[in-house]
């Protein structure tokens, strides 16, 4: 399994637009951290940008993750890039 970093953008309307997919997004993440496919994820402070670590078979499963959450799929995250990461320690 390899690592690979999530680096996205919210939608300008980020806190109305998430309302309705919040509790479903939050779900999923519990549930893929519990399977070791999400070492950690969040936004940034000012609500413009996300950051993700997840852990997956190759880089197409990586994207499968991302592309089937919640918030990519309501417009919430607007684009990202995805990086295979090695962690030096």
């Amino acid at each position: 399994m390899a690592r690979y970093v999530l680096f996205g953008s919210y939608s300008a309307d980020v806190v109305e637009r998430r309302a309705p997919h919040r509790e479903a997004h939050l779900t999923r993440l519990r549930q893929l951290q519990a399977q070791g496919k999400v070492i950690t994820i969040g936004p940034t402070k000012d609500l413009t940008k996300v950051f993700g670590v997840y852990e997956a078979a190759d880089e197409a499963a990586a994207r499968t993750l991302v592309e089937e959450d919640p918030y990519w799929q309501a417009g919430v995250w607007t684009e990202y890039t995805l990086m295979e990461w090695i962690q030096a320690f």
